[in-house]
């Protein structure tokens, strides 16, 4: 796709029903992110999400897909140790959820994890910029790599994680010029979130995309709907139907 030009849709899903809607609207690329720690379990960061439970999410989109690539988050804790640990987690992944690849962030510092999981024949996508995982050590979810060093970095990192064999890499709120640098350097295709036009593809939380997480408003998102109001509102009429004794009707009783 990229090499045609194509974009790449990619969308946050968690569950085996709102999967089977997102794969039959044409959605290329599945990610169930560890971002469910926050908008399925109500966490503050993602951190708290374990393997066993991403396993679970990975395993209830699965089974919804006709089409799409599913690509599983790597959670906090399952990959950072050691490459021994990190391969173990990928093999979980795909051995119980049966999913296609997985998603690991960071640079450099993963280098050896990456490369071991790789060895086993599991696929790669590569996660930089602000990476979620490291929140405390950034202490802030604002743009990352506007300075130069840390630009470099990002670039040698992107670099590195190609060279590795990964198959993609997600770039996460950075400037759009930088992204537009990394997606030319690159030969595998660039998903972006926060990241600009220029890149090789698009991801969003779905829940965000669709108004669910009402609160959630950052530059990049773009609402396609108002679910929030639209369920709020449909949840309200029917318990005054209820309350009222209309629902159920003589014609929707046995």
């Amino acid at each position: 796709m990229k090499l045609k030009g194509e974009k790449i849709s990619m969308l946050t899903a968690y569950d085996f029903s709102m999967a089977g809607i997102l794969d039959s609207a044409g959605v290329d690329v599945l990610l169930v992110g560890d971002s469910a720690s926050n908008v399925m379990a109500g966490h503050e960061t993602t951190l708290p999400i374990t393997l066993d439970q991403m396993i679970y999410h990975g395993a209830s989109v699965v089974r919804a897909i006709k089409r799409a690539l599913v690509v599983v988050d790597l959670p906090f804790g399952s990959y950072q140790g050691n490459s021994s640990e990190a391969l173990r987690s990928a093999i979980r992944i795909m051995k119980e959820t049966g999913a296609h690849a997985v998603k690991m962030e960071g640079g450099a510092e993963i280098k050896d994890s990456v490369i071991r999981i790789l060895s086993a024949g599991v696929p790669v996508m590569g996660h930089l910029g602000l990476t979620p995982q490291s929140i405390y050590k950034f202490g802030t979810y604002t743009v990352r790599a506007k300075e130069e060093e840390e630009a470099q970095k990002l670039i040698e990192d992107a670099l590195i994680l190609e060279q590795c064999g990964c198959f993609a890499i997600v770039l996460e709120k950075i400037p759009s010029s930088l992204a537009k640098i990394v997606s030319e350097r690159l030969t595998i295709p660039v998903i972006g979130i926060g990241a600009g036009p220029f890149v090789d593809g698009q991801v969003l939380v779905t829940h965000d995309l669709l108004g669910i997480t009402n609160q959630f408003k950052p530059r990049f998102l773009r609402k396609y709907a108002d679910l929030y109001g639209i369920i709020t509102e449909a949840v309200s009429h029917y318990v005054e139907d209820v309350k009222r004794k209309d629902f159920p009707s003589e014609y929707e009783a046995y």
